[in-house]
């Protein structure tokens, strides 16, 4: 084996699979079949009309307010949290922020699997979150979800993109318009697509200010 060659990763493992959750008896063409039971629908229509008439359209400054919408549907939010109005959460139960995280208007978090995002986490303008695929070489095409975790102090900079499976370590900056296909290591900066370190970010005392 060539020392100086990238070694091949795990296969990722989902946090949830419809194949495993759902009656193949639901839809005799399986990818008519719902990725989600229907308790789970049900609960994501709730939210939806409480972002629609409750969240969206609420003053900027009013980040505890939504804050208290997203608690009220289950999500778990550290103090001073900043979720501006425009954000787009899928699941708020599947959240689970630290303190002083900031998610953008035009930021979209599509998150089926938990998402965790570490103490002042941002998430700029535009940028997306995608925590679920679709297994391609299952016959079935069944929807495939997988857990985030966004470290304290990093940044997915405006329009970049997260893909399912991906983690941002500790003080990981995702560069503008930058797709993230691979896992960031702690305090580099990534930029590209497919996202690539290109620079050391200057370490911050992180155990001092949280």
């Amino acid at each position: 084996m060539n020392p100086s060659a990238s070694p091949i990763p795990e296969p990722r493992r989902p946090h949830y699979s419809a194949a495993d959750t759902i009656d193949p008896a639901s839809a005799a063409d399986p990818y008519k079949r719902p990725a989600f039971s229907s308790a789970d629908r049900l609960r994501r229509l709730g939210w939806n009309l409480c972002w629609q008439v409750l969240f969206r359209f609420s003053p900027r400054p009013l980040h505890a307010w939504r804050s208290a919408l997203l608690r009220l549907f289950g999500a778990h939010l550290g103090p001073e949290c900043h979720i501006y109005p425009g954000a787009r959460i899928w699941a708020p139960w599947n959240i689970h922020a630290e303190d002083s995280v900031a998610i953008a208007d035009g930021a979209e978090i599509y998150n089926p699997a938990p998402m965790r995002f570490g103490s002042h986490a941002i998430v700029s303008q535009g940028a997306y979150l995608c925590g679920a695929t679709h297994d391609y070489d299952h016959p079935d095409f069944p929807l495939l979800a997988y857990t985030t975790d966004v470290g304290a102090y990093a940044w997915v900079c405006a329009r970049a993109v997260v893909s399912p499976g991906v983690n941002l370590a500790e003080g990981a900056v995702l560069g503008l318009g930058s797709i993230a296909t691979r896992s960031l290591e702690p305090w580099g900066v990534y930029a590209g697509v497919p996202a690539r370190r290109i620079k050391e970010r200057q370490r911050q005392p992180v155990s001092s200010q949280s």
